[in-house]
């Protein structure tokens, strides 16, 4: 289990190598997603609070990258954070996120991307629940929930 130690280790020692990396250009970036998706993913971008589409979804699934569809969260680990984004405790494997210390807007955040693509997903902070404390505070626009399949 990761925890705020681990998190500020890779962001200012480097990251763990993803399974695969997926690169496109910037033209087919835009060709592949909408324009918000674009906008969030590619150029770090945030969706206004409580507008998201996964904001206050809670079916069982995984959460991917919209950009490259590597699994990112389980939504076993999605929690109610009451901050208008959907929130994760963990990543679904360790090496599923990159982790970049970011200095933007007049504070240090640790800004967190798809470790495969390197698509924006939103920022990691320390005040999530326990055991991990973390709370990934994702943009749903950067993630597409893949549902698991009823066994009726």
């Amino acid at each position: 289990m990761l925890t705020w130690k681990d998190v500020i280790k890779f962001a200012n020692k480097g990251n763990l190598a993803p399974d695969k990396r997926v690169e496109k250009t910037e033209e087919e970036w835009r060709s592949l997603l909408t324009q918000e998706q674009f906008r969030v993913t590619r150029n770090a971008g945030t969706e206004a609070a409580h507008s998201g589409a996964l904001c206050t979804k809670y079916d069982a699934g995984k959460y991917n990258c919209v950009c490259c569809g590597t699994p990112l969260f389980d939504s076993t680990i999605k929690f109610s954070s009451g901050t208008g984004w959907p929130s994760f405790s963990q990543p679904i494997k360790e090496n599923a996120i990159k982790y970049i210390k970011d200095s933007s807007f007049g504070m240090v955040r640790v800004e967190v991307q798809c470790n495969t693509c390197d698509a924006h997903q939103g920022h990691v902070f320390p005040d999530g629940p326990e055991p991990s404390g973390l709370r990934y505070c994702v943009n749903s626009a950067a993630m597409v929930l893949q549902e698991e399949e009823s066994e009726d």
